[in-house]
């Protein structure tokens, strides 16, 4: 048997060689990032913080498009044979550039199989009934053009059940179907109907990318990398036009939070289309990058509304002063408004840890209850907890600078309702809440740390919600929601 984790990887790798193929500029990337990874590694003790280098190195996320409910239930099944689970609910239907769809993103939930091969699938769903986008007639036609296609054979549909029944596929069993899901995400040599894809991508070039062809196609592959800005340079001196800035928090001198990103435009690709008259001609379309990140400690939902807060602030001086430059503004504002070590984020429950016993001589004196008092007196080490998931600002804000248009959206209508309950629906799988996630995680290992020093009060007061709070005591000035999954 070929185990469910392994299949994982395997798939990952098979899909990064495939796309470097397709996209050569990612393998540029790929390039890039591992010589960086390497001299990060070499001269930094801490690099291993994060995660180890044979982690961060194997490490992607890639991103594809469906169309339907349907398209998206079969997707999570093949996602399911990996080990991967829907886990939070992205809307990028508001705010700058927005496009008319939802996300989750699939991906192991368990802190030793993110371990073993981290793989995440950041997948969006069409939103063809949102009026803002999509009038009735358009509506009407878009979903008759999905209807008529098939995403996923069959067979591949019949090995991924097997897959997750069984945890994983005898090795004859797990060729085929790792050879028919990579094949899935190629990008279809079928020719484009290009007065249908020309009047979709009026409307958005995402929703053209997603029900203007015949099937779908992974849309960016991101590895990670230790160093983003110095990549961010790296890649300019080899010549790829990169977008216009990282995503995220800025480069500043606390801790690394969250996720950090950045992409290379998406290139010019040759495609065929079949023009009114039935003849196939030569064309182009700009729909395919190569997106790295570098990832950071997870904030709990009050760190979550610090930094949703800072990003509002930045906005609001942006907007006063748009000459301005963002990185400098964004980080002289987290310098004075946010905690600037991992232990004041420890202690003022910002943000998730792991709690391993530290190796404090035993003098006969009691753990005291505090988490406070545990750290600062050596009981306990606060070893960060990678932040697994993705900041909806920053996926809009790298689809919106891969765009070929503004497109259209009418703000005077409303839109169609959409929330996580409704999107597992759609999928018929629960969407699992990253902050739950992150707190059970982090729960387990304090537990069991003071189990193991029979911290009798710290115990107590971890049961009675007293240790950790990680929830937001108040809505800071400026908080927005745009940030929060």
């Amino acid at each position: 048997m070929v185990p469910t984790w392994q299949l994982r990887a395997a798939f990952a790798q098979r899909l990064s060689a495939m796309y470097g193929t397709e996209v050569p500029a990612y393998t540029t990337l790929l390039e890039v990032a591992g010589q960086l990874n390497d001299e990060v590694a070499a001269r930094d003790p801490d690099a291993a913080r994060f995660g180890s280098i044979d982690r961060v190195t194997a490490e992607r996320h890639g991103a594809i498009r469906v169309g339907t409910p349907e398209e998206l239930r079969q997707a999570a099944q093949i996602f399911a044979a990996l080990g991967m689970h829907p886990v939070g609910f992205y809307d990028l239907r508001d705010g700058a550039g927005a496009v008319p769809v939802v996300s989750t993103a699939f991906r192991p939930t368990d802190p030793d199989e993110l371990d073993r091969n981290p793989f995440r699938v950041f997948t969006s769903l069409l939103t063809t009934g949102d009026r803002r986008f999509f009038a009735p007639d358009l509506e009407a036609r878009l979903d008759a053009f999905l209807a008529r296609r098939q995403l996923f054979p069959p067979a591949l549909l019949h090995l991924a059940e097997r897959a997750e029944a069984d945890s994983g596929l005898p090795a004859d069993q797990a060729e085929r179907f790792l050879t028919q899901a990579v094949a899935a995400f190629e990008l279809s040599p079928e020719p484009v109907d290009r007065a249908w894809y020309a009047e979709l991508e009026r409307v958005s070039a995402v929703a053209a990318d997603i029900g203007g062809v015949a099937a779908t196609h992974i849309n960016h592959l991101t590895p990670r990398v230790l160093d983003i800005d110095a990549l961010y340079r790296r890649m300019g001196e080899r010549g790829i036009t990169m977008i216009d800035r990282i995503q995220g928090p800025p480069r500043w001198d606390g801790p690394d939070v969250l996720l950090r990103q950045t992409s290379f435009r998406a290139l010019a690709e040759p495609r065929a289309f079949r023009d009114p008259d039935g003849s196939v001609t030569p064309g182009s379309l700009r729909v395919r990058f190569g997106e790295v990140e570098a990832r950071g400690v997870a904030l709990t939902r009050a760190g979550r509304a610090r930094y949703d807060h800072l990003m509002a602030e930045t906005d609001r001086r942006m907007a006063l002063l748009p000459d301005a430059d963002r990185q400098e503004t964004a980080r002289s504002l987290w310098q004075r408004g946010f905690p600037g070590s991992e232990h004041q984020l420890a202690v003022s429950h910002q943000a998730f840890f792991t709690y391993p016993v530290a190796g404090r001589p035993r003098d006969g004196r009691c753990p005291p209850a505090d988490l406070t008092g545990l750290l600062t007196h050596g009981w306990l080490t606060a070893h960060p907890v990678v932040y697994e998931d993705f900041l909806p600002r920053s996926a809009a804000g790298i689809f919106r600078s891969n765009l070929t248009g503004e497109g259209t959206r009418d703000a005077g209508l409303a839109g169609t309702p959409f929330d996580a309950h409704r999107l597992a629906e759609a999928i018929g799988r629960p969407v699992h809440d990253p902050f739950t996630l992150y707190a059970r995680q982090q729960d387990r290992s304090l537990r069991q740390a003071l189990f193991t020093l029979q911290a009798g009060a710290a115990l107590r007061a971890l049961d009675d919600g007293e240790l950790i709070d990680t929830e937001p005591t108040g809505t800071a000035p400026g908080t927005t929601s745009a940030d929060r999954p």
